[in-house]
């Protein structure tokens, strides 16, 4: 399961909105893909799409679809938004990262 923070939540939703996807019935797609400065990274966009072997969750009213292979590497994992001096943008807190880079989109197992 990916849990979503109240204020990934807020700004989920208005992202949604403003690129014409509807938050209660479209989803976010998180996935992991090779690359980054440490190994892997993080993928988020906005999918009206469910696939087949796709894993459906909602959490904090948030529907969210993790392929098959990414869900082993996320299970646990927390959304959040940043809006603070360090930067603005979206934050993993997964807990099956041994290591993660500076900037927060990159993680090892």
């Amino acid at each position: 399961m990916i849990n979503v923070s109240d204020t990934a939540k807020q700004k989920v939703q208005n992202l949604m909105k403003e690129d014409g996807f509807n938050p209660n019935t479209d989803f976010i797609r998180v996935g992991v893909k090779s690359g980054g400065c440490s190994g892997l990274s993080y993928d988020l966009k906005f999918d009206k799409d469910q696939k087949e072997n796709d894993k459906v969750f909602e959490s904090n009213g948030v529907k969210i679809i993790v392929d098959t292979k990414s869900f082993l590497y996320l299970i646990g994992t927390t959304l959040e938004y940043s809006g603070g001096l360090n930067g603005t943008g979206f934050v993993f807190k997964n807990p099956n990262a041994n290591r993660t880079c500076g900037c927060g989109e990159s993680f090892s197992l």
